[in-house]
């Protein structure tokens, strides 16, 4: 009987994640409580960064949460394994674009239509990062799904490694999108501040002029007839952005917009930050190549918000002093925190200047602007 008792203690013992952790599995961990703590006691996009965070927690002490069908025993695969799949298929993203949406406000960009320019030059930063990663050796199409994170945009990241078959990149890539897109207050103020002076952020904007209903109708269903035809790839993207902007604009379907903008989108960044959390095993992610994929996303956001900035200053000297430089940061797709960037670090030399409005002309541009460099890869390797 003691016998018995022995090894029925031994074998449960040995069952728990004590036994099986290894050193890379303890520093996941912390990193995922240092997520945590970003998140919770920070505030950094706590919506995206907790549900992440608290996947790669779970990974790291029970990686059978990711095994696929092939690997499980018994043919049931692990729960965030079903989720993951959802992302490998560009559901998810499609999804979240559906919801951004039909949350976002494309006033300030039909108002000011030179904003396209602002949001435009900020993706810079993506095809800056795609040259110095083929000079580090990585292949044509790992380049390219690494260089989308100077976009901010993590649902765009995640569907362009999946089109580009990049699926083993694309943990590390949308840790780091979304990592970077919950440090946008951190990262952006000392570029922007660096790149312009003291006069040119206390440059007051006009007050931009009304859109009419029509106008606000008329929009999604134009830039998707253009964007498509050009490069027909970014249908699922762009045709979700507008379809759910139209949802928003038209006033006839209120029940389906607050689907999309609430519940809707709110299950999908459960599912999605769960499930890229949970990629981010110890022996997927701690190596020089994640090392290299973090130092490269944080290049193409750095470049991305200069160039942003340096358009912005030649608008400025192009308009005579009308446009304030500020709002060429917010031109990165990470909506709506870079234009609440904009507003704070213009606010910071003058707290009467209003640039919110104004930065989230940019910023939409962005979202867009993001979409149509993925669409160019595609297009470039034939996908």
């Amino acid at each position: 009987m003691g016998t018995y008792v022995v090894e029925t203690l031994g074998n449960l013992i040995h069952q728990t994640a004590f036994f099986n952790l290894t050193w890379g599995n303890f520093v996941m961990i912390a990193v995922a409580c240092v997520f945590l703590y970003l998140a919770i006691a920070k505030g950094f996009e706590p919506l995206l960064l907790l549900p992440i965070a608290f996947g790669m927690l779970l990974v790291n002490m029970f990686p059978g949460i990711m095994l696929s069908l092939e690997e499980a025993e018994g043919g049931a695969a692990g729960l965030l394994h079903y989720f993951y799949l959802l992302d490998e298929w560009s559901i998810l993203p499609s999804l979240i674009f559906l919801g951004v949406g039909a949350m976002t406000d494309f006033g300030p960009l039909i108002a000011n239509p030179k904003s396209f320019l602002l949001g435009a030059a900020a993706q810079f930063g993506i095809y800056a990062a795609y040259l110095i990663a083929i000079l580090l050796a990585f292949p044509d199409k790992a380049a390219a799904a690494i260089a989308i994170i100077g976009g901010a945009d993590g649902p765009t990241s995640i569907f362009l490694a999946g089109k580009l078959q990049q699926t083993g990149l694309m943990g590390p890539i949308a840790v780091a999108a979304y990592s970077y897109m919950a440090l946008v207050p951190i990262i952006q103020p000392p570029i922007m501040k660096l790149l312009t002076t003291k006069e040119e952020r206390q440059i007051r904007m006009k007050q931009l002029r009304p859109v009419s209903k029509l106008e606000r109708i008329l929009f999604p269903i134009v830039v998707t007839v253009v964007v498509v035809l050009v490069l027909p790839t970014t249908a699922p993207l762009v045709g979700m952005l507008m379809l759910g902007n139209l949802f928003r604009e038209s006033g006839v379907v209120r029940q389906l917009t607050e689907t999309a903008s609430n519940a809707l989108m709110y299950i999908v960044v459960i599912l999605l930050g769960t499930s890229v959390g949970a990629t981010t095993s110890a022996e997927a992610f701690l190596n020089m190549q994640t090392i290299k994929i973090f130092i490269l996303g944080l290049v193409a956001f750095a470049f991305g918000t200069a160039s942003g900035v340096l358009f912005g200053k030649i608008m400025c000297k192009a308009t005579k002093g009308q446009v304030n430089p500020l709002i060429g940061a917010a031109g990165v797709s990470a909506v709506p925190m870079a234009a609440r960037v904009a507003q704070k670090v213009g606010a910071e030399e003058d707290p009467t200047n209003f640039l919110l409005m104004h930065a989230m002309g940019p910023n939409v541009a962005g979202v867009i602007g993001t979409a149509v460099a993925a669409g160019t890869f595609m297009a470039i390797f034939g996908i």
